[in-house]
């Protein structure tokens, strides 16, 4: 565990710290981004400034602040500041910071700050083992976490703490600052006289994905790579940024929430018809490092319920750009993979299959073990026939039009059912035709046995 006037003592820390720990803001007003947290009378810098902080959740992407927002708060309340990685710490370690925090008040009346990052990795129990601290004021507990809290973390303790989201830097913010690093002395890189063109700067700051550490750690492995003029002077050039930037990945996590926001904006804009946001929304997954075979079977699911029997060559195309990418890999599969979903974009749509089906289903589950009807019954054996298995089935095949109207084939008990409504959309205008020429043979047949009966 860590106390504040440690981290934020630079000269005893010595010049092996990473540039980005040795530029973390001290005060609030050197912290960069977060204006509709931090600006002037939002509440949580209000809080801050009056030191009435209470115990909260900072939820945003990598390199957005979190922990230093939390090293800031305790500093500024002048509070012992304890941490925790969620990733390395257990029931054991969370009870001994609990100990240290209320030795802390006994013997100095000093406030403690518990801070664990990455939270979310902490399972109920552990979670759990805050609580009555959190609740007693033994600590004021900030948890930093890069996956929805609402999916990750309990009720009990996020009814006490306030959410925080914190988002993604913007550009200029991350110039803003690696020219503070250029230009600082005693913790960045100002004694180093470094020459980065602002161009080169705005370049870094592009490529770092709203992360200010990925900035400041590129910028400092270039000052490290970069040589020096005659003149004594160090040159980053446009050739070393991008060869230091090369095969950076854009921010995404398989099985967190920035995967599963990125697939459905896939499917959402083959749905909405729009294939160029389709591309780029398979694009990002892609250079993000998701498995294209996720995304090929993901493409098959959208051809069956967004697509369906308005065009089912949608599902033959997508299963084909399935098979391209098995047999070739990447990059070849992952252009028909973009095929499909063009295609897909483009393709009448229709989720009429996909209703119709999960009203089945729901018949199904709630209707129970109804007996098939005797007459669709197989009756393989004589004791079969002597039950009257398959007894009065009309073969189809054997009635005008391959129909025989007015045949039952769902069980007694539950009358006829209609799941499947086909669209005015593509192939299923023919198939709407189609059925309503099938259910008029139906009626007709109906109302002639009515009069036979009479």
């Amino acid at each position: 565990m860590t106390k504040t006037a440690d981290l934020f003592n630079s000269k005893s820390q010595g010049d092996f710290r990473p540039l980005a720990d040795r530029m973390r803001p001290v005060t609030v007003d050197e912290f960069v981004g977060q204006v509709h947290l931090l600006g002037v009378d939002k509440p949580l810098r209000q809080a801050v400034e009056t030191g009435h902080i209470h115990s909260m959740v900072f939820w945003g992407p990598p390199g957005t602040g979190k922990t230093t927002l939390a090293h800031i708060i305790a500093k500024t309340i002048q509070a012992q500041f304890l941490s925790l990685s969620a990733v390395l710490s257990g029931v054991k370690d969370i009870r001994a910071a609990i100990e240290q925090a209320r030795q802390e008040r006994e013997m100095h009346d000093t406030a403690t700050v518990l801070f664990v990052d990455e939270v979310h990795r902490f399972n109920k129990a552990q979670q759990d083992a805050f609580l009555p601290f959190v609740e007693d004021g033994t600590v004021t507990f900030i948890g930093a976490t890069t996956e929805n809290p609402s999916f990750e973390l309990n009720n009990a303790l996020l009814s006490r703490a306030r959410v925080y989201v914190l988002r993604s830097l913007q550009p200029q913010d991350i110039v803003n600052i690696l020219k503070r690093a250029l230009q600082d002395c005693e913790r960045g890189l100002g004694d180093k006289n470094i020459d980065c063109p602002d161009t080169l700067q705005h370049l870094l700051a592009e490529n770092a994905d709203g992360d200010a550490r990925r900035a400041l750690n590129a910028l400092e492995i270039c000052s490290d790579l970069a040589q020096a003029d005659a003149n004594g002077k160090t040159i980053i050039t446009d050739a070393l940024i991008r060869e230091v930037l090369t095969g950076t990945l854009r921010r995404f996590d398989k099985g967190g929430e920035a995967f599963y926001d990125q697939i459905s904006a896939l499917h959402k804009s083959v749905r909405g018809s729009n294939p160029d946001a389709a591309l780029y929304w398979m694009a990002r997954m892609l250079d993000g490092g998701c498995d294209p075979m996720y995304i090929a079977r993901r493409v098959v699911r959208i051809a069956s319920e967004d697509i369906g029997n308005a065009d089912p060559r949608g599902i033959q195309l997508s299963l084909s750009a399935w098979d391209v990418q098995q047999r070739l890999g990447s990059p070849e599969g992952e252009l028909a993979l973009a095929q499909a979903l063009v295609y897909l974009a483009c393709a009448p749509k229709s989720n009429a299959v996909y209703k119709a089906y999960n009203a089945a289903m729901h018949d199904a589950k709630q209707q129970g073990s109804l007996d098939v009807p005797l007459h669709l019954r197989n009756a393989p054996t004589a004791l079969m026939k002597q039950l009257d298995y398959g007894k009065k089935y009309r073969y189809a095949h054997d009635e005008t039009a391959n129909y025989a109207a007015g045949e039952k084939y769902f069980p007694d008990q539950m009358g006829e059912r209609i799941y499947y409504y086909p669209t005015d959309q593509g192939l299923e205008i023919k198939i709407a035709e189609r059925l309503v020429y099938l259910r008029n043979l139906d009626a007709k047949h109906r109302k002639m046995q009515t009069k036979t009966r009479k």
